[in-house]
This record gives structure tokens, sequence and C-alpha cells, in this order.
């Protein structure tokens, strides 16, 4: 993150000039644009700004090869040919490419969220945070979403069709648009395909940034639950949310998750051996495989249980207390089995 105070970011409110380069346009200037809306004028138009046809906000936004508007910008980014973060210049396209601490160079979105990325994220979210949990929200993002767009950028590591890259290169004009529609349409054409491309990627990352929240809040709560547990291989959650994530990164041995699942329904989902993986740590007993109702209750032994998957990943019953019953016989059983 930034090391002194980037401009805009002084408490001030005057007007701020930001230029890229006109032209093809790729996935880090788009999110380089996005960024800078959010930390400097969340409430302005997103799109309207690009396309110019919406009245001045705080940040005034270029798309410009021209020497002079360059020069005269508060912010150049992508184009311009200097790295200067303290001058507002963002360039990476030099011989001397400014690089991340492990040797990934930086795109012009890298360099613009390491600067404006924690004011971005404070804009976007609508649910208020810690200022303390804000770093944590940065790194994640950067981590799963900057790092690769640098990678891809500077030619390390593409990010694959359907990417978000793919996704703004589709908003492009087709190569002959001028051909076939003149040169000025061209032009339009070009900043309605930026425009859009910019909406699409601000959805992205205010998405994003929302569920990284979220993530960390879940994180507390399943360290808490995991912690008032009696068996520490069942984890009883008394709302639904993400798990997995949390026992593989604090390597918790839980081995059945028991959460509500709508009303009048708890689920025991099994954890699978490794992160994302499929099969379980403990398959859920065979004899329960594929019932349900009053059969599942009567092999169970459980009077509420619902039904449990062919696959034996997860089953369900009518109430918490059958849940955590159908979690606890399915471990005696396993430890049965085994000891057979």
């Amino acid at each position: 993150m930034s090391q002194h105070t980037p401009i805009g970011l002084d408490n001030g409110h005057g007007t701020i000039t930001a230029v890229t380069h006109s032209g093809n346009f790729h996935l880090d200037e788009t999110l380089g644009y996005v960024i800078l809306h959010y930390a400097l004028a969340p409430q302005g138009d997103l799109a309207g700004r690009v396309v110019g046809n919406v009245p001045d906000d705080r940040l005034h936004f270029t798309r410009t090869r021209a020497p002079e508007r360059i020069a005269a910008a508060d912010i150049v980014f992508d184009v311009g040919g200097r790295h200067d973060p303290a001058t507002g210049r963002y360039d990476h396209h030099m011989k001397d490419k400014p690089l991340r601490e492990d040797g990934t160079p930086y795109s012009a979105a890298g360099l613009l969220w390491k600067d404006y990325g924690i004011a971005a994220i404070r804009n976007m979210l609508a649910t208020p945070v810690d200022e303390a949990d804000l770093p944590a929200i940065w790194q994640a993002i950067d981590k799963s979403l900057v790092l690769p767009i640098d990678q891809d950028d500077n030619g390390v590591a593409k990010m694959g069709k359907l990417s978000l890259a793919d996704i703004v290169s589709a908003c492009r004009p087709t190569w002959d648009t001028a051909e076939l529609y003149g040169p000025e349409q061209a032009r339009l054409r070009e900043a309605a395909g930026f425009a859009e491309a910019a909406t699409t990627v601000a959805g992205y990352l205010v998405n994003t940034v929302d569920r990284v929240r979220a993530s960390l809040k879940a994180a507390g709560r399943v360290l808490a639950a995991f912690e008032a547990a009696q068996d520490k291989r069942i984890l009883v959650m008394d709302t639904g949310m993400p798990t997995e994530k949390v026992i593989f990164e604090h390597d918790l041995p839980v081995v059945y998750v028991v959460s509500p699942a709508g009303q009048d329904r708890w689920n025991v989902k099994a954890v699978p051996p490794t992160r994302g993986d499929f099969g379980q740590r403990v398959s859920l007993p065979e004899a329960w495989r594929g019932l349900d109702g009053e059969t599942l209750a009567r092999v169970s032994g459980v009077p509420d249980a619902v039904f449990a998957h062919p696959a034996r990943f997860i089953c369900g019953a009518a109430s918490k207390a059958g849940a955590i019953r159908m979690a606890t016989l399915a471990l005696e059983i396993d430890a049965a089995q085994a000891s057979a």
C-alpha cells in the first residue's frame, strides 16, 4: 500500500483530472479507472463520465494520447512513460518496470490499487467495517484479482477464457468499425465500449469486496463456534455461511458442519479431504445412502431425519438436535467399522 499521500486523498475537494490512453483498451486501465472512481468521486456517473454526456464532477476523466493533455493531468495511468506516484504518474511500460516484492511487474491497475485501493474499498462498502479490517480486504482482493491482472497484462500468465480480462476485451469495437461506420462513429463506439467495460468491472469489484467483507465476518464466527464445540469434529453453526476456507486455513479437525438450510431443515455436510475437492474426510454411513423420510428415520434411528444424499456428503434433519445426532452417529458408525 502507499507510503505517501496519493493525489486527491489529502481531504481536499478540488477537481482531479485523470488520463489514460485512447484506442484499444484492456482490463488493467479499465480497472484503474474504476479504482479512481470509487476512491475519488464515487457519487459521479461512472459510465456517463466516459462518454461525456453528464456534467463534470470532482473526477474529470479523459482517454487520450495527446502529449499536452497527458502533461497537464493530475493523474496519468497506463500511458506517459513515467512511474512517479508522488506526482500522479502510474505507467508501467518502461524498460525498468515497477515490480512487486516477488518480482512480478505491476500493471496500471496494480499501481493504482496500491495507492487508492483502501480509499476505494471504504467507499464501495454499503456495510461499514472497522478501519482495521480494510487492509485485510485490500490484501485479499490484491491476491485474488489484482495480481492476476498484473500477470496477464505483463505477459507473465494469462487469466484465460471467460475471465474478467476476456469480458473487457469483448466490449471493444471490432477491428473494422472505422471501415464500416467511419472514424467518428468508431470513436463513439470505443468510448461506449470502455464505459460498458468499466460498468461491468465496477459491479464485479463491488460484489467481490462485499464477499471478502462477509468472509472475514464469517471467519470470526466459525472460529468462535469451533472453540465452543464439545466435539471438535462437529462444527455447529447457527447461521449458514462459508466454513470450508476457515477450516483449511486454520487446520481445524472438523469432519461435519451442521447448519440451518431453511425453515425446519438442518443439514450435515461432510468436509472434503482437501479444500475444494470432492470426497469426504469421513463419508456418511453407507446404510443411509439415498434414503429419505420414514425409511431414513427408521434406518438411522433419528426420528426427524429427512434425507441422505446418494454421494454420502450431505444429509439433513428437521431440527438442529436431529442434525447433530446424525453427525454424531455417523462418526460412531465410522469408528466402529474402522475397529471391526
